[in-house]
């Protein structure tokens, strides 16, 4: 059993930054493969990105360049940074953990979830 426990989010302008950590419990943080998500309101839960066990990132194209995803195996913590931030990115996130060496990008392959932290860009 894995918990993920989110920080981070709030309110910024357009042009701002943010960085949200996902903090997991236990002691097998490594073996998990770990994804970022958003929904929008109306909207399905959207990948935002992940990072494999193995170290590799994949992001989605509509955050590429502006988003930077890292892990730190020792604090068992992921994060996601957040810059140039546009309206287009307000959403609730989440974060995920899959224990699985692949990545997947489908919400229903992940099986631990975050509570989810509201992230608003105002233009």
């Amino acid at each position: 059993q894995v918990q993920l426990v989110l920080s981070g989010g709030g309110s910024v302008q357009t042009g701002g930054s943010l960085r949200l950590s996902c903090t997991a419990s236990g002691r097998t943080f490594g073996t998990y493969s770990m994804a970022w998500f958003r929904q929008a309101p109306g909207k399905e839960r959207e990948f935002v990105g992940g990072i494999y066990r193995s170290g590799s990132i994949y992001y989605a194209g509509s955050v590429k360049g502006r988003f930077t995803i890292s892990r730190d195996n020792a604090k068992n913590t992921v994060y996601l940074q957040m810059n140039s931030l546009k309206p287009e990115d307000t959403a609730v996130y989440y974060c995920a953990a899959a224990g699985r060496f692949d990545l997947p990008t489908m919400p229903a392959e992940y099986t631990y979830w975050g509570q989810g932290t509201q992230v608003t860009v105002s233009s």
